[in-house]
């Protein structure tokens, strides 16, 4: 997501549902990334929940349990309820939530035309993973002080966690594989889904402009340039000269 749309900076996740194991109960799953924090990091037992069920999965399986499988889903529910802080701080009635903004980039890279030596299934699954850990860290803001740096080091550790609450193996390491390259940007595939981030993110942008009145320009003026690939400067165009059509 652009620094421009980042997050709350500092989110409380609720007590989660039990599973069916009393050991993957959670309670009180508190995170902290606000500017007046040092870091975001889990409560002593829910990391020691989280290397219990790493422990508990079989490593030769390719599927998580399915009592991890609940207790990560469960987690990943913060997706659907969490708004879209750039939209929330603008104003905008109803704002999309992080799944929300995931969703479409997925449908963005299933209808893509295909590109040469870019995996499209691999870019469908690095869009709905790409910020996941925000269920966790919530977005960091440039308005917090916390630097890049900084930010980057609290998702790769609420994504490490989160993957051992999925209980390692296979799925876990994939998801984790996906949100590194995403986040290093290492590979055409990461290209294309950072392009299709911000080509989502103006155009959930002129959508709010005619359908709230809003005036939204600094959305716009924040991904100018900045596109790696043919398909987005192609689709990012597409969207500005529809937004000057309806000016």
């Amino acid at each position: 997501m652009s620094r421009v749309l980042c997050k709350s900076t500092s989110a409380l996740i609720p007590s989660l549902a039990s599973s069916a194991s009393a050991h993957f109960r959670f309670k009180h799953f508190r995170t902290s990334s606000s500017s007046s924090s040092s870091s975001s990091s889990f409560s002593p037992r829910v990391s020691r929940m989280a290397t219990e069920a790493s422990s508990s999965s079989s490593s030769s399986s390719a599927s998580p349990s399915p009592s991890s499988a609940i207790d990560f889903l469960t987690l990943c529910h913060r997706l659907k309820t969490t708004k879209r802080e750039g939209w929330v701080r603008r104003g905008v009635n109803a704002p999309e939530s992080i799944a929300d903004h995931m969703y479409r980039m997925g449908v963005m890279a299933l209808i893509a035309a295909d590109l040469p030596g870019v995996d499209r299934d691999k870019c469908v699954k690095m869009a709905i993973v790409h910020d996941i850990a925000e269920a966790i860290v919530g977005d960091i803001t440039p308005a917090d002080g916390i630097s890049k740096d900084e930010k980057s080091r609290r998702e790769r550790a609420a994504l490490e966690d989160m993957c051992k609450l999925l209980g390692g193996g296979p799925r876990a390491k994939e998801i984790s594989d996906l949100w590194m390259e995403y986040e290093e940007n290492s590979s055409l595939e990461a290209k294309v889904v950072k392009d299709f981030d911000k080509v989502e993110m103006i155009l959930q942008a002129l959508e709010y402009e005619n359908e709230q009145g809003k005036d939204l320009e600094e959305f716009f003026q924040s991904t100018a340039g900045k596109f790696q690939t043919d398909v987005g400067k192609a689709w990012a165009a597409e969207v500005a000269s529809r937004r000057k059509k309806s000016n």
